[in-house]
């Protein structure tokens, strides 16, 4: 087909990814609709498989293998192609049910953030539903798609917790699937304590409140009718539940988007204090460009101060953290034939796995652990192996288990077994630490350790 009609070409993964159902029931591509513009299909009329394998989806996915779809409008989760750029061709067969699925409960919200689509002064609410997602056709979507489903991101418009079986919907997904990795936003203002506490053993695996602000002044600025003292108690009523219990989940996320009224020194470090006593796990600033007369002007990009704080921002990395010390941090010592002699390469024999003997530094003020529920979080230490001229090779190329949790200031032997490599020759290897299922410590400002490797 032409596609003179497009302004840009572009391409865009979700269709092949991820399904999104509103609180009405109609399944949607893309978290970026609040209107409900690009419907795909309808929940209460079809089942899941019907409208991932349907004729919608499969000419959507046939327009983006060409390098773009009207069908997508004005959505902003288009990535544009360059000009010599060819479109991604994926197979039209995307599997019979999606692998992630974002579960809208309502498009409602008890409170009025500035300028946002889903305020109730500004029309979402008036121009599609904005009910409380029947119960029953949940359970029916959720029986239907969950054994395939990796995740589920229990938000998108509105505040999920506004709907009163809300809780009970999170219980019904993590008994039926423990598997799925479960997710949600919320502005915290919602719950009861009690309820904050029952979502701890609800088996949801992180939790993300959006608090704006470390004063009721600049708080509300954004977060128009919203109390701050509610949403941190119920965010500390989670930390001290999780605690008192000796579960390692939910992770629990402070998500602070900067403004022209909350991007002080001042107010930045009230929160990390509030946030380190609170018990959070992580602390991260949100960067924006809406509202346009409100974003901040301090921390734009490019800008020294936005590069102070750029591991400590939300998009950056997965691991990067603003309370004090928080961040992980390590260093890898590793031991080569002769001990104390700096710059000696590894040595070993083709065809031969080869023992290595590390020593491995905590840094930070945080534990690494050695063992984490589903196996997400946990921290290994690892060895990623390239050419002699830096390009990679293996980015999973060892893997050794910590003897146990690591301590604040503590260190520990880790041994570790790179596996045969057949062809001799000079190698580089790069040893770092990894929280499994989240990131590599280096992206959030980690050194790594670099060793000459020579296989003889």
């Amino acid at each position: 087909m032409s596609l003179n009609f497009l302004a840009t070409r572009f391409r865009c993964s979700w269709p092949w990814d991820i399904l999104v159902m509103l609180c009405d029931g109609r399944l949607v591509c893309g978290c970026a609709d609040p209107y409900g513009h690009r419907v795909l299909g309808d929940a209460r009329a079809s089942t899941i498989r019907d409208v991932w394998t349907g004729p919608t989806i499969t000419r959507l996915r046939e327009d983006l293998n060409a390098g773009g779809s009207t069908f997508c409008g004005d959505c902003p989760l288009k990535l544009p192609l360059r000009k010599d750029e060819a479109p991604p061709v994926r197979p039209l067969d995307a599997g019979a049910l999606p692998g992630r699925m974002f579960i809208e409960c309502t498009a409602a919200c008890n409170i009025s953030c500035t300028d946002a689509c889903c305020a109730p002064e500004t029309g979402i609410t008036r121009t599609r539903q904005a009910g409380m997602l029947d119960f029953a056709l949940f359970q029916r979507v959720i029986d239907e798609a969950g054994p395939s489903l990796g995740r589920i991101d229990f938000f998108n418009y509105g505040e999920a917790f506004l709907h009163k079986r809300a809780i009970e919907m999170c219980e019904y997904i993590k008994s039926r699937h423990p598997h799925i990795y479960l997710y949600t936003s919320t502005n915290g203002l919602a719950f009861t304590e009690a309820e904050a506490r029952r979502l701890v053993h609800s088996g949801i695996d992180e939790v993300t409140f959006s608090i704006d602000g470390a004063s009721q002044d600049t708080y509300v600025k954004y977060r128009q009718r919203g109390t701050l003292d509610v949403a941190l108690a119920n965010l500390g009523a989670m930390a001290d539940e999780k605690s008192r219990a000796g579960r390692d989940l939910p992770f629990l996320n402070w998500r602070y988007i900067l403004f022209t009224w909350n991007d002080t020194d001042q107010e930045m470090n009230r929160a990390r204090t509030l946030a380190a006593g609170l018990g959070v796990d992580r602390l991260c600033w949100e960067l924006t460009d809406h509202p346009e007369n409100a974003f901040s002007r301090r921390f734009v990009r490019g800008s020294p101060d936005l590069e102070a704080i750029r591991l400590e921002t939300w998009d950056h990395n997965n691991l990067g953290n603003a309370i004090p010390g928080a961040t992980p941090k390590a260093r890898i010592d590793v031991r080569t034939i002769l001990p104390g002699v700096p710059g000696l390469p590894l040595i070993g024999r083709s065809g031969r796995a080869l023992q290595v003997r590390t020593r491995v530094h905590n840094l930070s003020t945080r534990p690494f652990p050695a063992a984490a529920s589903y196996g997400r979080r946990l921290v290994r230490l690892g060895a990623q192996l390239s050419a002699e001229d830096g390009t990679l090779i293996n980015r999973d190329y060892a893997r050794a288990d910590l003897p146990r949790t690591l301590g604040p200031g503590d260190s520990l032997p880790v041994p570790l077994q790179f596996p045969a490599v057949d062809r001799p020759g000079a190698y580089t290897v790069k040893f770092d630490l990894v929280s499994e299922g989240v990131d590599w410590f280096e992206r959030c400002g980690s050194k790594t350790t670099v060793k000459k490797m020579w296989i003889r």
